[in-house]
């Protein structure tokens, strides 16, 4: 219950609609019982008194209900699926938003599939129980106690005899509507599942096929999806026996009304037609009261959708922890780390410990040092996609925990070696970290890019579609797009995440002079994985183990013959250039 108004939470901006659509219900439900009433007269007045006005009122009654009830139901109907699409509407776009704003702790924890799985499947569960059960909730709701007046008003005994049957069909409602909402609840979890598989192998299909593993994935997306096929047989047996089940509940209620009701007839107490009148408004009844079940099913699975949605939504925003009342507006004295430590959740080893350095206005600092030294994790503390776990990153002597989030980064911009592209044009792909950029703007910062020559030799130029991540690209265009990108954006902090790493001689000489031209002027953070990079550096940091080893500029470095010269003596030995990677 406490779900289910959670959702209903929801429909107050749509009350208006609402009531106009309870209303129409009402009517709906009114004229069904009317249906039900017209049958006493018709029995009793034509077929037995043979009464002529009846014989000529009765079609004209019927017709005037049968208008009049397709003309309310079609209003509810069209209200209540509007409601229930603009809640569902709403709920996603929450949802999507939501997950934009959560720290990036959660979507390292989370899959990306699996989120995709809450956004569009669970949602679409939630939109089955307001559009459709919303609407069946009313109506039938309505119709069932209208025809129960019905009943009560042709024989108030009878009536209660008949009631007798109701618990007996509330009972198998809420028992299988309970094991429903367990058994959506692994349904959903298995699309997830299957969600993941499906994208892992899409996004990796060159190395499915390199390595010829077609067959291996085909029998891993099997698995899956035989669970979920295992799990929805075992929805559909139960959804399936709700029927039947209550079919001879609804029976065996009958059979007792017409052996009850027949004795009256015969006994004289009831008119044959009060007698069929009633047992209509039985008959009617059955219909609301499966409808209803099965509402009641669908409210289940729905449920179990909801709480996997509304778990997400729980989960704090950055926003939300964000103590931040500061501005920022670029780094005029230094970036300075004291004594930062930082550990991953749920992991006891340290990412980093006791790390302190500082970093001037416009310096370029290079990040060195072998696989899970702690590089990556040390920049992502800069922006705060992580927060330190002991000590504390300032800029201009104040807490980056003091500063905005917001604020922060949008003085910071990020050129990474897994560059993000979208599916949109050249112009839009450049102009994504900065709102309402000219034409002129985004022509400048191509050039300065080195892009502009090989953006105009596309078919439509800067409105080429670039496909999905800029597939349609090479390796060295894709990174020119993302310094373009960071160009227009103008931060004066400049994150460098191996942004060389992958590239072939001449797109890296590309690159490079576009890193140059990005890195005027700015405070930069590079990992650095080619020398060229290195020793552009006004420092270079080495770390060892999440401890900062060595600092200081390449030729100290090397003439200190410590971690650094072995370093450059392994890229040199295995590579015999001072390009390779390090």
């Amino acid at each position: 219950m406490r779900l289910y108004l959670r959702l209903l939470d929801y429909i107050r901006p749509y009350w208006v609609r609402l009531v106009i659509a309870a209303v129409c219900s009402g009517a709906v439900a009114a004229l069904t019982g009317g249906y039900a009433w017209l049958v006493r007269p018709a029995l009793d007045e034509i077929f037995i008194n043979k009464n002529e006005t009846w014989l000529y009122l009765l079609p004209v009654a019927l017709m005037a209900v049968s208008v009049l009830k397709g003309i309310c139901g079609y209003g509810q109907s069209y209200l209540m699926i509007f409601v229930g699409s603009r809640v569902v509407t709403d709920i996603r776009q929450q949802l999507f938003g939501h997950l934009m704003r959560l720290p990036v702790g959660f979507h390292l924890k989370n899959p990306s599939s699996r989120m995709l799985s809450r956004v569009i499947n669970d949602v679409n569960w939630i939109q089955n129980a307001v559009s459709g059960v919303l609407k069946d909730l009313f109506q039938q709701s309505l119709t069932f106690l209208v025809l129960l007046g019905v009943i009560l008003y042709q024989n108030w005994r009878l009536a209660l005899f008949s009631i007798l049957v109701i618990p007996l069909s509330a009972y198998p409602m809420v028992r299988f509507g309970n094991q429903l909402r367990k058994i959506a609840t692994a349904g959903q979890e298995r699309t997830a599942d299957m969600s993941t598989a499906l994208q892992e192998t899409l996004t990796g299909v060159r190395i499915v096929k390199g390595f010829t593993r077609e067959d291996a994935e085909g029998r891993r997306f099997a698995g899956f999806n035989e669970a979920y096929f295992r799990t929805n047989m075992k929805s559909t047996q139960v959804s399936s026996i709700t029927s039947p089940v209550l079919e001879v509940v609804g029976i065996i209620g009958v059979a007792g009304i017409i052996w009850y009701g027949g004795s009256q007839v015969i006994q004289g107490a009831m008119t044959p037609g009060t007698f069929f009148s009633f047992l209509t408004a039985v008959f009617l009844m059955y219909t609301p009261i499966k409808r209803l079940a099965s509402a009641n099913n669908t409210i289940q699975q729905a449920l179990a959708a909801a709480d996997r949605v509304f778990t997400v939504l729980d989960v704090p925003t950055e926003a939300a922890r964000d103590t931040g009342t500061r501005s920022l507006d670029g780094v005029r004295s230094a970036i300075a780390l004291h004594g930062v430590s930082f550990r991953y959740e749920g992991v006891e080893a340290w990412a980093l410990t006791d790390i302190s350095l500082t970093v001037k206005p416009g310096e370029v600092l290079a990040l060195v040092g072998s696989s899970g030294a702690g590089k990556t994790t040390l920049i992502n503390l800069i922006p705060r996609f992580h927060d330190p776990t002991t000590g504390a990153i300032l800029i201009d002597g104040v807490d980056l925990r003091e500063i905005r989030l917001a604020a922060l980064r949008r003085q910071i911009g990020i050129v990474s070696q897994e560059t993000l592209l979208f599916d949109d044009t050249v112009g839009n792909n450049i102009a994504y970290g900065k709102d309402e950029a000219t034409e002129e703007a985004i022509t400048d910062a191509a050039r300065a890019a080195f892009a502009h020559d090989f953006i105009m030799k596309l078919p439509n130029g800067y409105d080429t579609l670039i496909g999905e991540n800029g597939v349609r690209l090479s390796g060295g265009e894709r990174q020119r797009l993302a310094i373009a990108r960071a160009l227009l954006r103008n931060p004066p902090i400049l994150i460098l995440d191996e942004a060389t790493s992958s590239l072939d001689t001449e797109s890296e000489r590309m690159v490079q002079m576009a890193l140059a031209n990005l890195m005027k002027g700015r405070t930069t953070f590079v990992i650095a994985h080619r020398l060229s990079t290195i020793q552009r550096a006004d420092r270079i940091a080495v770390l060892a183990g999440g401890r900062l080893v060595e600092i200081g500029r390449h030729e100290e470095l090397l003439a200190k013959a410590g971690v650094y010269h072995r370093l450059h003596q392994m890229q040199f030995q295995d590579h015999g250039s001072e390009g390779a990677p390090v």
